[in-house]
Parts: C-alpha cells; sequence; structure tokens
C-alpha cells in the first residue's frame, strides 16, 4: 500500500495511509520547514466538501488527507482495497507527532480554540511531553479578519521558531485555515478538529469499543444533540447512500471549483 496514494471518496481525495506513515510525511515536513497542508476527515468532512465545489476544490489542494472517521476508512476499504487496518483519529495523530518531536527538538504551534483550552492543553502536554517544545499558541477569532491580520498572525507563526502548527478551529474553517495559510506560514499545518479540547480534558470522547464500531457519531449526537443533529440525521445517511452508490459505480468528479475569493476566518 502506497503512503501517498489519493483515492476518491464521493469526489474528495483521501489518502490510503496509515497514522504512522501520516506521522513521518508530516514530521519530514517539520523538519524541512516546508509547506505541508494536512486534515484528518471524518464524513461531515467529506460530505462538506460533496455540497461545497469550492470547498471541494480546497480539500483536494491539500498535501494529506487521512481517513479520521471509521466510515471513511470503511469507504476506502470497500471501493478501493485499501486495506487500511485503523482510522488515523487526529488526536491520536497529534499524539505520536508530539512523542517522536520532543526526541528531535521539533517545536509546535497551536493555531484555534479557546484561550482557556489552549492553556488547559499546554498544561496537558507539558505534563506527558516534558521536553516538548511549544513555539507558541494562538486561539481563534470565530470571525473574519482582515487580510492585514492574516500577514500578521502568518508572521508571528513563522518568528516563533516553529517547525508544525496544529490547527484546532473545527471542520470545515481548520480545512479551509490550512488551505488559505499554507503558502503564507510555508511549515507544516495539521488539522485536527477536536483534538484540542480532547487534550485539554474538556470534550469527552466515546468509548473505544464506539469508536471502533464507527458510532462515535451516536455519543456525540447524545452529548450535544442540538448542535450536532443535523450534522448526524441528515448528512450521515446521505453519506452511506452515497458511498453505495459510488461502489455500484456512480462516478463523483474531483475536479471542484477554484474559490472566488478568501474567507480568511482567524
Amino acid at each position: 500500500m502506497s503512503a501517498t496514494a489519493k483515492n476518491n471518496i464521493l469526489g474528495v481525495l483521501v489518502d490510503s495511509t496509515d497514522s504512522f506513515s501520516a506521522r513521518d510525511m508530516i514530521l519530514e515536513a517539520g523538519r524541512q520547514r516546508r509547506p505541508f497542508s494536512v486534515s484528518a476527515l471524518a464524513v461531515h468532512g467529506v460530505m462538506t466538501g460533496v455540497l461545497d465545489k469550492e470547498h471541494l476544490y480546497r480539500l483536494n489542494q491539500l498535501d494529506l488527507v487521512v481517513a479520521d472517521g471509521q466510515p471513511v476508512r470503511w469507504a476506502l476499504n470497500l471501493i478501493h482495497k485499501a486495506g487500511l487496518k485503523e482510522r488515523v483519529y487526529g488526536p491520536t495523530l497529534m499524539h505520536r507527532i508530539f512523542a517522536q518531536a520532543q526526541h528531535e527538538a521539533i517545536s509546535v504551534y497551536f493555531y484555534g480554540s479557546t484561550p482557556e483550552v489552549l492553556d488547559l492543553m499546554c498544561e496537558h502536554v507539558r505534563t506527558y511531553y516534558p521536553t516538548l517544545r511549544i513555539a507558541g499558541v494562538h486561539p481563534s477569532a470565530f470571525g473574519p479578519i482582515t487580510p492585514e491580520r492574516a500577514e500578521e498572525i502568518a508572521a508571528r507563526i513563522r518568528e516563533s521558531g516553529a517547525h508544525i502548527v496544529f490547527a484546532g478551529l473545527g471542520c470545515p474553517r481548520q480545512e479551509v485555515w490550512a488551505y488559505e495559510f499554507r503558502d503564507r506560514i510555508k511549515l507544516p499545518i495539521v488539522a485536527v478538529g477536536a483534538a484540542f479540547p480532547i487534550t485539554a480534558g474538556v470534550l469527552r470522547q466515546a468509548p473505544k469499543w464506539m469508536q471502533d464500531r464507527g458510532l462515535e457519531w451516536l455519543f456525540r449526537l447524545c452529548t450535544e444533540p442540538r448542535r450536532l443533529w443535523r450534522r448526524y440525521l441528515l448528512l450521515s445517511p446521505a453519506y452511506i447512500l452515497l458511498v453505495i452508490c459510488q461502489w455500484m459505480g456512480m462516478q463523483f468528479k474531483t475536479a471542484g471549483r477554484p474559490p472566488k475569493k478568501e474567507i480568511l476566518h482567524g
């Protein structure tokens, strides 16, 4: 299995790679301090590309897109015979990078979430990875920013000495941010979704048996029904139906449509 083989899942190009290969590619880009945009996508992330052709274009311009959700891994195995034995879970990927980065003096930067979550996360990271270098943190503005502000943020990250930037802005904002800031920052950007609040201890994870069986969506729906019901009760069945259609021969185009302008959320 090629570590960089890209496969069409409903038009989104997803890499058939495991978390160790993904970790190694990200670390190598960090050592070289070169642009390398990464996203760990679950069903919701894939469906944002299905429903928005401009966002599909963004997703397919990222350097590495891995299967964060079990249903995405299952689709890769069903349609493309990828043979993936486990998903590339964002929090797990982040911690595997931490474990290796601390041995190589590779520094990290955290962008997104709230100051409170960032403080708790950094406290946790320093406890479990005491020699890991945290070059800096920057909370989300939770709204649009100007091009001038975007350049200021990019400059601050570049000047921090970071090798790898983790973005925890939520889907799809973090993928937009990775796409728009890739060449501004010129460093690896890893969009890891809920890894920030999970690591901080403010967001509960589903039990492992539910994660392994692809039932994480049910756990999250029960914990946040008002916010997530549309995502899981509408998008998830649509995803399953479309995957079956693709497996039976329906074609999904990967081209998308180049965005007319930048969104520039902070």
